[in-house]
């Protein structure tokens, strides 16, 4: 049986086996890859140009497309290459940085997300404090924080989880490297301490969904007491596209790690890794931008300084 020292390489779990459908499937997560780079990238670049944009809510919006294009960066174009190139190894050291760059960016966005709710609480809630409590200096150490969790936690699931002895092959149950399917390959009950870390971890995410609902349940009661209907519409368009965003993060990882075990199979891994680690970079940013319109006008600013300047 192989042990840890032995292991130079993993092998990737293939999305098909002929060489029709592995085509297919790299432009497919071709298309999905480049809609995720264009619409972060618009948003990035529109944030960063308009200085009417340079605002508590977009400076977050800025930090979540950079994690999000860091998220499905850190998968997609490997599982690309693969399928292009007809094979499944990852060396040791890239499965590594892989699984420490996916939890790092996947961490920090849900803590992004949790800050962005707590934005919009602010702004709707305590309007006057709205200034004082998100200025330049606190906005800029709440992203610090986030971004500085996540790779705390990336760093210690990684080194946890590769500091465990390998004894059962190197084929990973997933097309990417992820701890579950890693842990399923030690043979030492040392993974119980890795378990223990990923229950803290949870714990913590779990702390964070609970002050976004209560956020937003504030949220709620005070958009219904607002007398105009010009004014409920201004509040639904900014809060509408987080919770939409926020919902569609929280039930694909969670379903992702809490489905019954009677329904695993690896297909269905599959198919429930992919809608949590690409679905969701390549659809934020049409979410924000449908129902935003000073999002939506920077963006058409964007595109027509570009347009002119090629003519």
């Amino acid at each position: 049986m192989p042990n840890t020292s032995s292991i130079t390489h993993f092998l990737l779990l293939a999305f098909a086996d002929t060489r029709e459908l592995q085509l297919l499937h790299f432009w497919l997560f071709l298309g999905i890859y480049l809609a995720a780079l264009l619409g972060n990238g618009l948003i990035i670049t529109a944030i960063a140009c308009d200085h009417r944009l340079h605002t508590p809510m977009y400076f977050f919006l800025l930090n979540l497309s950079i994690l999000d294009l860091g998220c499905i960066s850190t998968t997609v174009p490997k599982t690309m290459a693969s399928s292009l190139w007809d094979t499944r190894a990852i060396s040791y050291s890239g499965c590594a940085a892989q699984l420490f760059l996916f939890a790092f960016f996947l961490g920090a966005e849900y803590y992004i997300l949790t800050i962005m709710a707590y934005d919009r609480y602010v702004a709707i809630c305590q309007p006057l404090h709205y200034g004082t409590l998100l200025g330049s200096r606190a906005c800029v150490l709440m992203a610090a924080a986030a971004w500085g969790s996540g790779f705390i936690i990336a760093l210690l699931h990684t080194a946890n989880t590769f500091s465990l002895p390998l004894c059962k092959g190197n084929a990973v149950d997933q097309f990417f490297c992820e701890i579950p399917p890693l842990l399923k390959l030690s043979c030492s009950r040392a993974y119980l301490s890795e378990i223990v870390l990923l229950v803290v971890t949870f714990s913590l995410g779990f702390g964070c969904f609970v002050f976004i609902v209560v956020s937003y349940v504030q949220i709620f009661r005070a958009v219904l007491r607002i007398p105009s209907e010009q004014g409920w519409h201004k509040a639904f368009s900014t809060c509408l596209p987080h919770l939409a965003v926020v919902s569609l993060f929280a039930s694909t990882v969670v379903f992702a790690n809490l489905k019954p075990p009677s329904i695993s199979t690896i297909s269905l891994d599959l198919v429930v890794s992919v809608l949590y680690s690409m679905i969701p970079p390549a659809v934020n940013p049409l979410i924000y931008s449908m129902r935003n319109k000073e999002l939506k006008n920077a963006l058409k600013n964007l595109i027509r300084e570009v347009v002119f300047q090629q003519k």
